[in-house]
């Protein structure tokens, strides 16, 4: 990325203890940004790993101009990682990406002609004619049950809001995340809740998905947690709690390779 010139886009990766599956996908978006020729900062959100996964991204930013760590100080949750991510990057085009890299960059292309075509969110969908996805049969069945579930109660009219590969283009689409209030997993669902009550466009593009090994989501509890969350997030916009919410804030710091002390 040269000199001190912003970005064109950042691609913001939430990771919690992620030092097995996220070096493949960091040098996978590594690779595709030379590839491509993109100036694009890649921002990794480490939430409070116990295992090496902020080294790894360390090693990496040491001869990677633009790949930036952000730590929370402690585990506060996905969508907490994604909001802390958001607020940090610096393009107007913000991606966010799972760290498993179950969809790839190649899929990026698609979601950027629907910004260019007018959307101000365009969201991976695993639903529609010509995708690939690869996943065991429970969990593509559970996927569509809780997205039904969330279609009936709250964001309407789009398939899968669950996909980890959205792309929000401008300050009333990622500032989005300064009123979203779930730090956990739902944290999907309520930003695009809250995009279609403020009328901003979405744009669900399907992309290809391949299910990784190493999840940290539990498609029972978790789906039941999600639906909860779902309920607390209507009832805000109800009560009109989002107009008057201040952002939320997760302690952090961000590092780079000369600030963190060699071992002796």
């Amino acid at each position: 990325m040269p000199g001190d010139a912003l970005p064109e886009l950042s691609i913001v990766i939430p990771a919690f203890n992620e030092a097995e599956r996220l070096p493949a996908f960091l040098d996978a978006v590594l690779a595709w940004r030379q590839a491509a020729r993109r100036n694009a900062e890649i921002l990794v959100v480490d939430d409070g790993s116990r295992d090496n996964t902020a080294e790894l991204v360390l090693q990496r930013a040491a001869r990677e101009p633009g790949l930036r760590l952000v730590r929370h100080l402690q585990n506060a949750g996905k969508g907490a990682a994604v909001r802390t991510g958001m607020a940090a990057a610096r393009a107007r085009l913000r991606l966010f990406a799972d760290a498993d890299g179950a969809t790839g960059m190649a899929e990026l292309a698609a979601l950027e002609r629907a910004v260019e075509a007018g959307a101000a969110i365009a969201i991976g969908s695993r639903e529609g004619e010509g995708t690939l996805v690869q996943c065991s049969p429970l969990r593509r069945f559970l996927g569509r049950w809780f997205n039904r579930a969330v279609r009936m109660g709250s964001v309407r009219g789009l398939r899968d809001t669950q996909c980890g590969f959205k792309l929000f283009v401008g300050e009333q689409a990622w500032g989005l995340f300064l009123q979203a209030q779930e730090d956990g997993w739902a944290f999907d669902v309520e930003v695009l809740f809250l995009a279609q009550k403020r009328g901003l466009k979405i744009a669900e593009v399907p992309v290809n998905w391949t299910e990784k090994a190493g999840s940290k989501v539990s498609l029972w509890r978790d789906g039941m947690k999600m639906l909860k969350a779902v309920r607390r997030v209507v009832r805000r916009w109800r009560r009109g709690e989002y107009d008057r919410a201040q952002p939320r804030v997760t302690p952090s710091r961000e590092e780079t390779p000369s600030t963190v002390p060699a071992k002796s």
